[in-house]
C-alpha cells in the first residue's frame, strides 16, 4: 500500500510541493498534469489509483476505515480531537502505521505541536490556520508555528492560498508543502523555485 509515500514525494520535489483536494477522477488527473505532488481525498474515489500515480492523503479525521477504503498512502490525525489524551492519539497513530499509512499530524498551536512531539515524534506536520483568530494573519499564524517543527521533519501548510506570491512566501520561510484549492494549480506551482 505504501508504493506512493507522501513524505518521499514532498521531500524529493523541487521547491515547495503542492497538494490538491479532489472530488473527481478528472480533478485528480488535472492536479497531476498541472504539477501537484499529492492529492487529498475527503471521500473514497473509485479508480483513483488507475487515474493518478500521486500519493493520496486521507483528509478526514476519525476512523482509519475511510483511509483504508480510499487506498490512501497517508492519513490526517488532528491533535485537537484528543485534547490532552496523548494515549488515545498514540494508539491511533500506531494503528495507522500498522495499516501502512503515513501519519500527517494536524496542529493548530504550539501546545498541540509539543504534545505531538512528546507522544508521537511524527515525520509530517500539518500546520493549520484554524488556530488563528479573526485578527491574525492566517499565513503568519502558520509561519509562527514553523520554528517549533524540528529540523528533518516535514511541514505542510493548510492555509487559504490564492496567489503564487503566497506560495513563494511559504517556500522561502521553509514550508515543505501547501494544500491549495483545485483549479488552476499550474499558476500556483509556477516555474522554477525561487532562490532562498
Amino acid at each position: 500500500m505504501r508504493a506512493r509515500a507522501l513524505s518521499q514525494a514532498i521531500s524529493e520535489g523541487d521547491g515547495i510541493s503542492v497538494l490538491v483536494p479532489v472530488r473527481t477522477i478528472d480533478e485528480a488527473r488535472a492536479a497531476e498534469a498541472q504539477g501537484a505532488e499529492g492529492i487529498v481525498l475527503h471521500a473514497p474515489l473509485d479508480d483513483v489509483r488507475a487515474a493518478t500515480s500521486l500519493p493520496v492523503l486521507w483528509g478526514e479525521e476519525g476512523s482509519l476505515d475511510g483511509a483504508h477504503r480510499a487506498e490512501a498512502d497517508a492519513c490526517l490525525l488532528a491533535v485537537e480531537h484528543y485534547g490532552d489524551d496523548g494515549d488515545a492519539l498514540a494508539r491511533l497513530h500506531a494503528e495507522a502505521e500498522q495499516l501502512g499509512l503515513e501519519c500527517v499530524i494536524d496542529v493548530r498551536h504550539e501546545g498541540e505541536l509539543e504534545l505531538a512531539l512528546e507522544r508521537l515524534d511524527p515525520e509530517i506536520f500539518l500546520l493549520s490556520e484554524r488556530g488563528s483568530d479573526e485578527t491574525d494573519d492566517p499565513i503568519g499564524h502558520v509561519l509562527d508555528l514553523l520554528p517549533d517543527v524540528p529540523a528533518g521533519k516535514l511541514a505542510i501548510a493548510q492555509v487559504a492560498i490564492d496567489s503564487r506570491e503566497q506560495v513563494v512566501a511559504l517556500e522561502r520561510a521553509g514550508i515543505d508543502a501547501v494544500i491549495v484549492p483545485p483549479g488552476d494549480v499550474a499558476a500556483l506551482v509556477g516555474g522554477s523555485p525561487p532562490e532562498v
